[in-house]
């Protein structure tokens, strides 16, 4: 969320710099993003991750990464080095 909320505010910045409008003009951020009509950069960080999972998810060539998305963890605890030959 960190990440995202200082993208968020960059991206405000720039568009009051587009503007022309300083933080002094005391202008709404809807209004802002209402003159400039860009998208909010956090909806776009999240379509392009969900179409990426979704590219990664039809490939078909036997690459790591649909093996990542589809491994599941083992269950239960680790042995020991020490455990393993009882």
């Amino acid at each position: 969320m960190g990440l995202i909320r200082r993208l968020r505010v960059t991206q405000r910045a720039m568009e009051r710099a587009m503007l022309g409008v300083s933080l002094r003009d005391q202008i709404r951020n809807e209004e802002i993003r209402k003159r400039t009509r860009v998208t909010d950069i956090a909806l776009r960080v999240a379509k392009l991750k969900l179409q990426w999972a979704g590219h990664i998810a039809r490939r078909t060539d036997g690459r790591w990464g649909l093996k990542l998305l589809e491994w599941r963890p083992r269950t239960g605890k680790r042995l020991a080095p020490n455990e393993v030959d009882r």
